[in-house]
């Protein structure tokens, strides 16, 4: 984002809804976030041997559905292009090349170990503890202190 990008962030008539709302309006992304929750446990995606099977190469399971999200995103990104898609709000969906930097290299690399270290990735960490792993809790409070640490120190990273 740009520093313009920026200049409203205060503002609620920018970026907030100012209408009242019931608390029963959110529910929606609740519901949402346990369906997703019930489909990783079955899918086994938050199990910690299926991601060791996949790092050291010994089954297919991860990889096919990460290619399935893969080409889920794809399939949804072409015909949110080819029939120019709206959000629910009716506002454009606009995609913005993204240039690349190296740092990209080493962050994908720091995020692969850790997750082949782990076992767990932002995206089923909550799942796995509420499974009761809750020796996911160190994963996720590592990744809120990595995500800081990277806010702190980015502006004086080389680019």
């Amino acid at each position: 984002m740009t520093e313009k990008s920026f200049e409203n962030i205060n503002d609620p008539s920018v970026n907030e809804n100012t209408s009242a709302q019931k608390w029963y309006v959110n529910l929606k992304y609740l519901l949402v976030g346990i369906a997703f929750g019930i489909i990783f446990v079955k899918a086994e995606v938050i199990s910690w041997f299926r991601i060791q099977e996949m790092f050291r190469l010994q089954s297919f399971h991860m990889y096919g559905v990460i290619g399935s999200a893969v080409a889920v995103g794809m399939l949804s990104v072409f015909i949110i292009k080819k029939w120019k898609v709206k959000t629910m709000s009716g506002e454009p969906i606009t995609f913005t090349p993204k240039k690349f930097n190296k740092g990209q290299i080493y962050g994908g690399l720091i995020f692969g170990f850790g997750w082949a270290i782990t076992g767990a990735c932002p995206g089923p960490l909550f799942a796995q503890i509420g499974t009761g792993i809750w020796v996911v809790s160190i994963t996720l409070l590592s990744a809120i202190a990595g995500t800081w640490v990277y806010g702190y120190f980015k502006d004086k990273l080389p680019h």
